[in-house]
């Protein structure tokens, strides 16, 4: 039987101690894919990733970095992407933040090999020039419960803060019931001054996160167009979901306007997670959500944004649990138990 899919991409954050080893437990039969970014990152005078992957220590000043992480993360999602078994449809595809490049090559716009040098070249730049930083705050109650009001009075701290002399802070990613923000050091340090500490954790600074989805990013976003060119681009397999939730059809996307939102519009405004994922689902009604790996941590993003528009009567954490367990609605490939329910 064919389940129709929606194949979501993570971003930054999601490669961690216990995903060490992700590529050559999952994916030691992509052998001469894993060689081809191998070559790449050995061309750069980079540690290849085959090494970084099998390494026995897990460090996470190394390998949050720009330059680590996101390649990282890459091979793991698309080699995962090329897993699904025959039985999966996919009828669209999406990713958050940096995931954004893996779906355009998952969708089929970027070839693997030019999707790989995308990611690796805007990781290194990111990693390089590390223009402010990045915190994350949730707004949603405990059962997921959905709080414009609370949203609103936190995006209004922010605004205000930003216009405060030497302060840069702006939403950087909307996530479901969490708002991602970012600045610089002023405008960050005023935030975590002005909300109150949630859960032993909130607001939680992001390790070797630059200010990504601002206008600060606008040098990052200037170098990466200059090395990267819109050759590379072609129309996509399947639609792709950008972070503004609109939708490139296959057939009907202008490859420059793709270009120059992936590294233009994408890289210095709001990445909307939320919206791309909503608007997902009810453009294209799929019978699941499938979450590469590496990581599971994206999961719970992709569920609160559901339960925001009552998805399937999914209004809130209790009713996700109660149907996850009857008829699941979100696959986290990087979940083991739930991986071999969706591969070949």
């Amino acid at each position: 039987m064919t389940r129709t899919a929606v194949l979501i991409c993570p971003g930054r954050g999601t490669y961690n101690k216990a995903e060490l080893g992700y590529l050559h437990r999952h994916h030691a039969d992509k052998a001469a894919l894993l060689a081809g970014f191998d070559a790449q990152r050995l061309a750069a005078g980079q540690e290849e990733l085959t090494a970084l992957d099998g390494a026995t220590r897990f460090s996470v000043s190394k390998y949050s970095r720009g330059d680590i992480a996101s390649p990282l993360i890459y091979a793991s999602t698309l080699a995962d992407a090329q897993s699904l078994a025959k039985g999966i449809e996919i009828v669209a595809v999406t990713g958050n933040s940096m995931g954004w490049y893996t779906a355009l090559a998952a969708a089929g716009a970027l070839s693997a090999a030019d999707g790989f040098k995308v990611v690796n070249t805007m990781g290194t730049l990111m990693q390089q020039q590390l223009i402010g930083g990045q915190l994350v705050y949730p707004f949603a109650g405990p059962d997921w419960q959905d709080n414009p009001r609370r949203k609103t009075e936190l995006l209004t701290l922010a605004a205000e803060l930003n216009t405060r002399e030497d302060h840069d802070l702006a939403l950087s990613i909307d996530l479901g019931g969490m708002l991602v923000l970012a600045g610089n050091e002023a405008g960050l340090t005023a935030f975590e001054a002005a909300v109150p500490v949630l859960d032993d954790r909130f607001p939680m600074r992001l390790a070797n996160h630059a200010a990504f989805h601002t206008a600060l990013q606008a040098p990052v976003a200037a170098e990466g167009r200059s090395r990267l060119s819109a050759e590379m681009f072609t129309q996509p397999d399947v639609p792709l979901i950008d972070g503004r939730g609109q939708i490139w059809w296959p057939g009907g996307t202008d490859k420059q306007a793709l270009w120059d939102y992936t590294l233009g519009h994408q890289v210095v405004e709001t990445y909307d997670f939320t919206r791309a994922v909503q608007n997902a689902a009810c453009e294209f009604a799929p019978d699941l959500f499938i979450v590469t790996g590496p990581g599971t941590t994206l999961g719970g993003a992709v569920a609160q944004s559901l339960a925001q528009i009552n998805w399937k009567g999914v209004a809130g954490k209790a009713d996700f649990k109660v149907r996850q367990a009857e008829a699941p609605l979100l696959i986290s490939m990087g979940d083991d138990a739930q991986r071999s329910s969706v591969t070949g």
